[in-house]
């Protein structure tokens, strides 16, 4: 039987790792994974330096890339690089020089720590322009802006994100309510979630088990859920009515939260802006709240 020919883009390689992954092996799971979590990276570095970071062979990536009817995992990257490139014109040329840089440093300063995270951020953020569809941010912000009350759901890693969608929404008065870990009470404050409700949830790997129980329970009774995580392949996905897939990139102690942060702030203004003609939304200060 002959082999269907390879997707030709980036989105359409995007849709055939989703419609396998169910049907894949775990080492193929875990490299479909790492391809939609970390789009940048698979872009510019070496197939070595890639399988390496997942603690995989180089070979099984070949091998993926074959399965997918790419001659070898070069054919496969070049559409990422593609899709970066068109993203972000120069910005390739610019990670593949500190990629360069920091193989041939050994001691590294602290000014130089900085710069480096700041570069790493601002990929982040790039990327997150550029996969981010208007539709999507339309859709959370009317989802958002029809609920009685949002709820907002994330551990970990995630937690700091919730915390500021809650500072946000409750200045530009949207009710809102904390599904707070503390003392086991998650997963009992969310069965007060009703109908005309709905549910921010937000998780990135290692994905807290409590956060994607209760997401599903919550899609299971028809809540509408705005998602935020890291990859199109997310425990959070097939539960979300919006999902916002946000590229990372890994830093030396944890993933940024730059580009969630950045996005939890541009949903609400969405919400805030909904039905005005006016794009400017102002957080009230606490001085102004006070007069």
């Amino acid at each position: 039987m002959t082999q269907p020919s390879p997707p030709t883009d980036y989105e359409s390689l995007i849709r055939l790792i989703h419609d396998r992954h169910d049907t894949m092996s775990r080492t193929y799971g875990k490299i479909a994974v790492y391809l939609t979590q970390s789009p940048n990276d698979v872009a510019v570095r070496s197939v070595t330096s890639i399988a390496e970071q997942c603690g995989i062979h180089a070979s099984s990536f070949v091998r993926f890339a074959q399965s997918l009817g790419y001659s070898g995992f070069k054919d496969l990257q070049a559409l990422f690089q593609q899709r970066l490139a068109t993203a972000a014109p120069g910005f390739e040329s610019r990670v593949n020089a500190l990629e360069q840089e920091m193989k041939a440093r050994e001691d590294l300063s602290e000014a130089d720590y900085f710069r480096d995270l700041v570069i790493s951020d601002t990929a982040s953020v790039q990327g997150l322009l550029a996969d981010t569809h208007k539709g999507d941010l339309s859709k959370a912000a009317e989802i958002l802006g029809d609920a009685d009350t949002v709820f907002l759901l994330g551990q970990l890693r995630a937690a700091p994100v919730v915390e500021m969608l809650r500072y946000l929404l409750t200045m530009v008065g949207k009710k809102c309510l904390l599904l707070d870990p503390s003392g086991g009470l998650a997963t009992h404050i969310a069965k007060t979630i009703g109908p005309k409700d709905a549910l921010v949830a937000v998780s990135f790997r290692f994905y807290a088990n409590e956060v994607v129980s209760i997401t599903e329970d919550m899609a299971a009774r028809n809540v509408p859920i705005v998602a935020i995580s890291d990859s199109t392949l997310s425990p959070l996905a097939k539960s979300a009515d919006v999902l916002f897939s946000v590229p990372e990139n890994k830093s030396l102690i944890a993933r940024s939260l730059t580009a969630p942060i950045c996005l939890a702030q541009a949903i609400v203004v969405a919400v805030a802006t909904r039905g005005s003609k006016s794009e400017k939304v102002e957080i009230p200060t606490v001085t102004s709240l006070q007069s």
